[in-house]
């Protein structure tokens, strides 16, 4: 793994007032991704996105920079800490969202255009 923050991902329980917020405070303007789920992203360093809260969800998710997600994956486990296996994002790659020894939850992104949704 890099380290390398490369995404951040808000989520909202009214996506529309968040966006607003964000909009007017840090002054992010989006483009909403034409995927299977509403996913609002906006550019920036690094960029990220606003989508509707799932349940337990509180707070920023977080994506580091992956150039190999299984093996990533696999230290995170072997280091003490939680990963799932990965999952596609269809024509952008990978993720993985994992925990550290704490329990402080973060995700691992490898980029990958040729990714496709399984069958």
């Amino acid at each position: 793994m890099k380290g390398k923050l490369v995404h951040i991902e808000l989520p909202a329980e009214d996506t529309n007032r968040a966006r607003s917020f964000w909009s007017q405070l840090a002054g992010w303007q989006y483009r909403t991704w034409e995927g299977p789920v509403e996913y609002h992203m906006f550019d920036g360093e690094p960029g990220g996105a606003i989508y509707p809260r799932q349940e337990g969800e509180v707070g920023p998710v977080v994506y580091f920079e992956s150039e190999d997600i299984d093996a990533d994956v696999q230290q995170v486990r072997s280091l003490g800490g939680s990963a799932d296996g990965k999952h596609p994002i269809p024509g952008v790659g990978w993720y993985a969202r994992c925990k550290d020894t704490e329990g402080n939850p973060f995700s691992l992104y490898q980029s990958d255009p040729s990714v496709t949704m399984p069958a």
